[in-house]
């Protein structure tokens, strides 16, 4: 970046005590100065592309509405010595040791309340204190697994913190992309720069899971509330990363007070949860009945101990902002030590002399809610500066009130570099780390993500209010060992036996299986159609009004150049996708949004005729590439033969219907060789039969053909073999329904002829292949 100049003023984050610049900085700064514009675009270009084809997003709410928003990545690092970063990470296994030993006690003996160290108001009023979870004690002995820690540092240099996470804390994932796209955007520099690598974080949290499971063939899961959460992203690419199941409340349930996950082949135990949502959600039974997304029966599992829980549900207490004007109080007591890291300056106004505290420093104050669990600039807080109120209102409030507010103090974070129009200006920053608990401890994610602000105010630094992120560089001045999730494999390791599919799972890639399925058969009905259209005219004739039973089967608007419908399958397809991104491939997730994308930008431009042909063909080039992709890429566990399923059922009932129509006796001339080519048969009709096409011949070749892709035998010949390698669909002989009804199908398609299947039998036909979803629906996916 030529003639590099940071603007208004140099970020805090980059100048030393001394005034000179830091040493991490000094490589990447020497690195940005001797690129041209033209080369930081592309660098930077690089990363974005990562993020857009990894499907990378967050999701936004706002006005009644949620959207998914792209990562908003700040391509600039955040760099910290490796000697700074030692001393932060000490500091804070020394928070999560006071923070678990305070949970502790509140689920337990409860001394603190009892002797008067901690207010009575601030955990029984709590609404994340939780009753029935008092005097559980979790299994393996640990209440608290997986934290994060907010972090802010002064223009002077000090670190504090500005919030406990230890709820369901989210963002490791995203710190994990942040890091493969920065790099990919500096990968001139990133090899050389001895940054510790975030692999070994994971690796250890994932060994620390498994060894609190039964067996290493036993269940561990990662609890999400499914994919309108905000961060659902990051859930489904933590669990392919860990290669955990991802599950929603509803695939579990609790049966002897064990926790079991519905599968295709039954119900299966769950012996660790790593939960990513709010713990009143958990248990409607126990907690909150209005939820929706937890599992009835939860809590009774966790007091029976037949379930570990990262963390355990009443944790959110400890986010509780009040809480931390004791913790400096509690920390000599239960940890031995003062806190080494201090909290941000915090004032319980339950207190008298913190009120008195508060009248007497009103400049430099903010009042809050004393139970929110809010940064203290979150501007979804009802904040209110104490300097912006008269001093009578301020007595006043403080006097009626004073027990439900908490004081802290304002904060001013230091700035980091962001870039802003190719210049590099001071943006404030807060730090968000990470820390599990492994076999050896507490360990720290070194790096973890910033989170960066849009402008001065620090109120903008949230990701819901338009913030950034950026990745965050831990240095050391020695080279550092390229980490990796793998572990040493031994003469004796066998290979893993993927898990029990989860039935929703199961449900939803039958689905996407359909759906995909369905938009191909209309972008091929319709480009036919649009190929005649431009060969006759609009006069149109009887072969263009013979479509109109293959509309109205398939709820299409002939009228449209690409039709509603279409649009509405590949949404459908999607939404059934999202729901399985922790087992669908990411290539085929970014190609189905590639073409989502196309066919809605074509939509309102395309004409009918020509046009609307050639826009169509286009279409279905990309819609094979999907194809390709899942039939060429996709692991054979039982998720893909439902797919698969899924796929073959709706060709075999589109080409039924089809048939039906174009066969017919009455159906108009040019029906048949309109049939040969939707049916993609073309060729293989011109090398199979020597004359032109016939009812006899179409039904031969699209019907009966065991050998053509396309025909209706073939599907069956399909669905028989991936429903006969389904769990209990031949037990010992004894078939199940589904298998039954398909053997019959494949049977009847065996032994017929083009003679017998007319018109009525095509209908028929049809129909029993449709009670196929029902069989498989009532044996798998309720």
């Amino acid at each position: 970046m030529a003639g590099y100049r940071p603007l208004p003023g140099v970020p805090d984050e980059m100048i030393a005590p001394d005034g000179t610049l830091r040493p991490p900085w000094r490589r990447l700064v020497a690195h940005l100065d001797a690129l041209s514009d033209d080369d930081l675009t592309r660098d930077l270009s690089r990363a974005d592309r990562y993020l857009l084809d990894s499907g990378v997003f967050y999701r936004q709410y706002g006005g009644g509405k949620s959207v998914e928003r792209p990562w908003p990545l700040s391509h600039i690092p955040v760099l910290l010595a490796e000697n700074e970063w030692s001393g932060i990470s000490r500091a804070l296994c020394q928070r999560a040791d006071l923070l678990e030993a305070v949970m502790a006690d509140l689920y337990g003996p409860n001394e603190l309340v009892a002797s008067g160290r901690l207010p009575a108001a601030l955990v029984a009023g709590n609404p994340e204190w939780l009753r029935p979870l008092v005097g559980v004690r979790p299994k393996g002995g640990h209440f608290l697994h997986f934290l994060a820690f907010e972090l802010g540092r002064g223009p002077d240099g000090e670190w504090w913190v500005l919030a406990d996470r230890t709820q369901a804390p989210s963002g490791a994932g995203y710190a994990l992309e942040n890091r493969v796209a920065t790099a990919r955007a500096f990968s001139e520099l990133y090899p050389d720069e001895n940054v510790h690598r975030l692999a070994g974080f994971f690796r250890d949290f994932r060994d620390a899971l498994q060894g609190q499971a039964r067996d290493k063939d036993s269940r561990i899961a990662i609890l999400t509330p499914g994919p309108m959460n905000e961060t659902y992203f990051e859930h489904a690419y933590i669990a392919r990363y860990l290669g955990f199941a991802l599950l929603e409340g509803d695939d579990l349930g609790v049966a002897g007070d064990r926790l079991m996950v519905r599968t295709v082949q039954g119900m299966r135990q769950v012996d660790v949860l790593w939960r990513r949502l709010d713990a009143h959600y958990a248990d409607p039974l126990e907690l909150d009945p209005a939820s929706r997304i937890g599992t009835p029966g939860m809590v009774a599992a966790l007091r029976a101990g037949a379930v570990t829980m990262v963390n355990c549900l009443g944790s959110g207490i400890l986010e509780t902002r009040a809480l931390m004007a004791f913790l400096p109080q509690l920390a000599p007591e239960l940890v031995r030590a003062p806190l080494a890291m201090p909290n941000i300056a915090t004032w319980w106004c339950g207190d008298p002399a913190a009120r008195a505290a508060v009248r007497a420093s009103p400049r430099r104050m903010v009042l809050a809610d004393a139970l929110t669990t809010r940064l203290p600039f979150d501007p979804k807080d009802d904040l209110t500066r104490a300097v912006g109120l008269p001093a009578d209102v301020l007595a006043r409030r403080l006097a009626e009130g004073g027990g439900d507010l908490v004081a802290q103090e304002a904060v001013t974070l230091s700035t980091t570099p962001a870039l802003v129009d190719g210049k590099l200006v001071p943006r404030p920053m807060t730090l968000r780390v990470y820390l599990a608990r492994t076999a050896d401890g507490w360990a720290v994610m070194p790096g973890g993500f910033a989170r960066i602000g849009t402008g001065a105010d620090v109120s903008a630094i949230a990701m819901q209010e338009g913030g950034a992120a950026a990745d965050v560089w831990v240095v050391s001045p020695l080279p550092v060992p390229a980490i990796t999730m793998a572990r040493q494999a031994t003469a004796a390791e066998k290979r893993l036996v993927p898990g029990g599919l989860p039935a929703r799972a199961a449900d939803n890639l039958f689905w996407l299986g359909r759906y995909a399925e369905r938009a191909e058969g209309v972008v091929r009905l319709m480009r036919a159609f649009h190929t005649r259209l431009a060969e006759s005219g609009k006069a149109g004739g009887p072969l263009l009004a013979g479509f109109d039973p293959l509309f109205r089967q398939m709820g299409i608007d002939g009228r449209e150049a690409i039709p509603q419908r279409l649009l509405d399958n590949l949404a459908a397809a999607i939404g059934s996708a999202s729901s399985v991104r922790d087992r669908f491939s990411p290539d085929a997730w970014s190609a189905l949004h590639d073409i989502d994308r196309t066919a809605r930008a074509m939509a309102p431009k395309v004409a009918p005729g020509d046009d609307a042909a050639r826009a169509l063909s286009a279409l279905l080039r990309k819609l094979a590439g999907i194809s390709g992709l899942v039939h060429e890429n996709m692991y054979r566990f039982v998720g893909w033969r439902f797919l698969t399923i899924g796929r073959l059922h709706e060709r075999a009932m589109g080409t039924a219907a089809l048939l039906a129509v174009l066969c017919d006796p009455d159906a108009p001339e040019g029906a048949l060789d309109l049939a040969i080519e939707v049916g993609d048969s073309v060729l293989t009709h011109r090398r199979r039969f020597s004359f032109s096409a016939s009812r006899a011949t179409v039904i031969d070749l699209l019907a009966l053909d065991p050998l053509n892709p396309r025909a209706l035998r073939h599907q069956i010949d399909g669905l028989r073999e991936q429903v006969d390698m389904l769990p209990a669909a031949n037990d010992h002989g004894a078939l199940s329904p589904l298998a039954r009804e398909v053997l019959r199908l494949h049977a009847k398609l065996a032994t017929t002829d083009p003679d017998s299947l007319a018109t009525d039998a095509l209908w028929q036909l049809r129909g029993r292949i449709a009670v196929l979803s029902d069989l498989l629906t009532s044996s798998y996916l309720s």
